[in-house]
């Protein structure tokens, strides 16, 4: 009898690869898994599926995550205003959570001995498989042929033509990786620290013929959820997919990341999310209006520790529930509706409305009056502020 491979299979070289060995080389009883996180067509997958049984594999199977991938990540990702160093909005990095999480699961209810994925040496995506398997599967084994074979692209593409699995292996100029959260472009120009990709390598449809004059979007929260664009109610799914119709084309979204990968390299990767960057610009307006200034301040400390850990594959330790507990709580007020203006290459937050909106209070006129306190309230309050300074100063001097 032999062993049985759960393999997490996108259809490209590497997989492809490790698909076509496990099953000739290994003699490997080989299931393919493809967990959909947005980035896939009908025709894709279809695709996708084919080239898993043109590289020996048993059964292929899709999952489709895309509500788990909201549910488990996103909507914690738009409660904390998510954001790594305050640029990116963390896209892939809360995909691959949840495919290696779907992935863990299926390889255990089919009673698999090993799982494996294609990822190379080199990047984060193998530490956040190897992570998760470790701990939601520790009685499997890991297997990752390409790393630990140390294959160069074209010793893969030698061996899948040897066994005759077609394809074009031509390595594209461009590595994109799309999802609901958005979609990353890694190339030449991503490789140096001063060069801007093409305008070409974005891979969107063109924009001529569009009309790209200034347009109002209405965008509505529920309690942190974003559930209505222009009054239209739809799951929180489909407004991040309708935003990303809408303001793509403008070109809003756009952007390059620079960040410390996990085993400690920089990496630069240029990516457009145009509807994760609406989202959390809208979202982190209305709490300005909602929140406390100490909810907003703990907000702030706590969000740089969930993209963090999140960036890190530490999803699944506690302090990540722990974190999303607070979230919660403060998302009770966080309901109302923010007014979007979107323009060439940029958006503008107009403002909010909201029943819950602090500076809605009659305690004071911004900038005029107040009726919550007297001009000597002020002037005591200042008084008690100031000791401790003051008592340092007169010790140690420098006032000035």
């Amino acid at each position: 009898m032999k062993p049985k491979v759960v393999l997490a299979f996108s259809g490209g070289l590497d997989t492809s690869f490790c698909a076509r060995f496990l099953a000739v080389d290994e003699g490997m009883e080989v299931h393919t898994v493809i967990v959909n996180t947005g980035g896939f067509t009908d025709a894709d997958l279809q695709r996708i599926e084919d080239r898993a049984y043109a590289c020996g594999a048993v059964t292929h199977t899709t999952i489709d995550a895309v509500q788990e991938l909201y549910d488990r990540v996103l909507r914690w990702c738009i409660a904390g205003n998510v954001l790594k160093n305050g640029t990116y909005p963390l896209s892939v990095s809360a995909e691959r959570i949840i495919q290696a999480l779907a992935i863990a699961r299926f390889a255990r209810s089919v009673g698999a001995t090993y799982v494996a994925h294609g990822s190379t040496g080199a990047g984060n995506d193998q530490v956040r498989f190897d992570l998760v398997f470790r701990i939601v599967c520790p009685e499997l084994v890991v297997l990752t042929p390409i790393r630990d074979r140390t294959l160069s692209r074209e010793e893969s593409i030698a061996y899948l033509q040897k066994h005759g699995v077609t394809g074009d292996w031509t390595k594209a100029a461009y590595s994109i990786n799309q999802g609901l959260w958005g979609t990353t472009v890694g190339g030449r120009e991503t490789l140096t620290s001063h060069e801007y990709v093409p305008e070409s390598a974005w891979g969107l449809a063109s924009q001529k013929g569009l009309d790209l004059s200034p347009q109002t979007l209405h965008l509505d929260f529920y309690q942190g959820h974003p559930v209505a664009i222009n009054g239209k109610s739809m799951s929180s799914v489909d407004v991040i997919r309708q935003l990303d119709r809408l303001a793509s084309p403008y070109g809003i979204g756009r952007d390059i990341h620079v960040g410390d990968t996990i085993i400690g390299i920089k990496g630069r990767v240029a990516f457009q999310a145009a509807a994760a960057l609406l989202i959390i610009k809208a979202h982190h307006a209305l709490e300005k209006h909602a929140l406390t200034k100490w909810q907003l301040q703990l907000k702030d400390q706590l969000s740089l520790w969930y993209g963090q850990l999140l960036h890190e594959g530490q999803y699944l330790e506690p302090v990540m529930r722990d974190i999303e507990a607070f979230f919660a709580s403060t998302q009770q007020t966080v309901s109302g509706r923010v007014h979007i203006e979107l323009r060439d290459e940029r958006f503008v937050i107009l403002g909010v409305t909201s029943d819950n909106d602090l500076m809605k209070s009659d305690v004071a006129t911004y900038g005029e009056e107040n009726r919550a306190w007297t001009a000597d309230d002020v002037r005591g309050y200042a008084t008690i502020v100031s000791v401790s300074t003051r008592l340092h100063t007169a010790l140690h001097g420098g006032a000035e």
